[in-house]
């Protein structure tokens, strides 16, 4: 690991202004800085990765800045690099007593003072910054002015790793149909991936009653169904895919026009999520094939858990030496402990991780009473800052999603242009349905697909 200390301990002088002897003179005044100090703690260390950067990195939180008489106060949240805040800059502005703070914008920071996410760099990845409160009266920012005490973060660039990589991309071809998309009306369609058979194609999809076909760059023209349902495409008339509602391996061979749909999800069961099948279905996990594993994020309690097939045991995995690799062996429950975790399975070679991670989801009056009725709906990074979640049930309503079931730095859409922010009255209103969810925090955008 690369280091580099940017900063030390630093320490701030309290200068007192006194007041002249003409009745004119104005009193210009220092806050205590016993009276206005941070009161959230701070991590040992930061880990800063371009796939979290719309996560919160930290909330700060702090005393009222009292100058003597009622008025509003305006704080303003500053970093520094050198510590001593001769470059002090502005992260965010909040007339309450809280200030979220990414980690893009921690990342930010940490670039410009000279770390990067480079191996092969001389650079370091790993530092520190400071931040402070400066509190005003009103909004001008001139006159009277209050700083608090320093916070040093600690933080580190997650260096990128060359895994090898999955030869796996997407495919020209699609699922399309009101079984999934309302025939292109509801969202793009359900994507193919290559596999390590030429010719071979392969999506994971959930679908609802309803029919399918399969279609090239999400446009009409050239489209295959199966008329006679004989597992040949073909573009026959009337040759719609009848289907129910369920999670879906679909394979096609592009060379034969063979094709299978077969039921298949994988997915978290156990004390430790639903009662071992007993309170609902399992944790079901998400195809990313950057890295041709199955992923979930999930929020798990204090248990144990494995993973089964299509809800239904016989088959089932866990860990029972605790060395990484799925098994089948007696006693192989996998024991955890309460958080929010990302599993990620290679069902390649059977490796697999459950990490403590950032889990993001969707809370409201339109699925979880705000919280008050269960969790939020948990969403899935499969891709870098890519965020996936299906089928929601909601319910007429509104939305917004936020970070780990907790508040601060919750994201709406006060704009309603499909970019995620977080403006006063950015609640998103939804009706009824099942919807397909994405968020990509590349741009901020998102998608709310209602399918039915």
């Amino acid at each position: 690991m690369k280091k580099l200390s940017i900063l030390g301990l630093f320490i701030f002088a309290l200068i007192s202004f006194n007041s002249c002897e003409t009745e004119d003179d104005v009193v210009f005044t220092t806050q205590d800085p016993e009276g206005f100090v941070f009161t959230n703690s701070v991590q040992d260390n930061y880990i800063l990765s371009t796939s979290t950067t719309g996560n919160l990195g930290e909330r700060f939180t702090w005393g009222n800045a009292d100058f003597g008489t009622p008025t509003n106060v305006t704080y303003q949240l500053q970093s520094s690099i050198s510590g001593d805040f001769t470059d002090a800059n502005v992260v965010e502005e909040s007339i309450n007593n809280e200030i979220a703070m990414t980690i893009g914008q921690m990342m930010t920071i940490a670039i410009e003072a000279g770390l990067d996410d480079d191996p092969d760099s001389a650079a370091p990845n790993t530092g520190s910054f400071s931040v402070r409160l400066r509190a005003f009266p009103g909004d001008n920012g001139s006159g009277t002015e209050a700083f608090s005490n320093a916070l040093v973060l600690n933080v580190e660039l997650l260096e990128q790793m060359d895994t090898g990589g999955s030869e796996i991309m997407p495919a020209s071809w699609g699922v399309v149909g009101s079984g999934y998309n309302d025939w292109g009306g509801a969202g793009p369609d359900g994507t193919f991936y290559t596999s390590s058979e030429a010719d071979v194609i392969v999506t994971y999809v959930t679908l609802v009653d309803g029919e399918i076909k399969f279609r090239e760059n999400d446009t009409w023209g050239g489209d295959l169904g199966d008329a006679n349902g004989d597992g040949v495409l073909d573009a026959d008339p009337d040759n719609n895919i009848a289907v129910t509602a369920g999670n879906y391996k679909i394979t096609i061979n592009t060379s034969t026009n063979a094709y299978t749909i077969e039921p298949f999800s994988w997915g978290i069961v156990g004390s430790a999520w639903n009662d071992w099948g007993g309170a609902g279905p399992d944790a079901k996990t998400y195809y990313d094939y950057t890295t041709d594993t199955f992923k979930v994020g999930v929020r798990l309690m204090d248990g144990e858990m494995k993973l089964r097939f299509n809800n239904t045991w016989g088959g089932d995995y866990g860990d029972a030496n605790g060395d990484g690799i799925l098994d089948q062996d007696a006693d192989n429950n996998i024991a955890v402990t309460a958080g929010h975790y990302l599993l990620t399975v290679n069902l390649n070679d059977l490796s697999y991780t459950l990490e403590a991670s950032d889990v993001w989801g969707v809370v409201g009056s339109g699925f979880n009473d705000w919280g008050g009725a269960g969790d939020d709906f948990a969403l899935t990074q499969v891709n870098p800052n890519v965020y996936v979640g299906d089928l929601a049930t909601l319910i007429d309503g509104e939305i917004k999603f936020r970070n780990n079931n907790t508040w601060g730095g919750d994201f709406g859409d006060a704009g309603g242009d499909g970019i995620l922010d977080q403006d006063p009255d950015n609640n998103i209103a939804v009706t009824a349905g099942n919807y397909r969810i994405r968020i990509d925090f590349n741009d901020n955008s998102y998608q709310l697909n209602r399918i039915n």
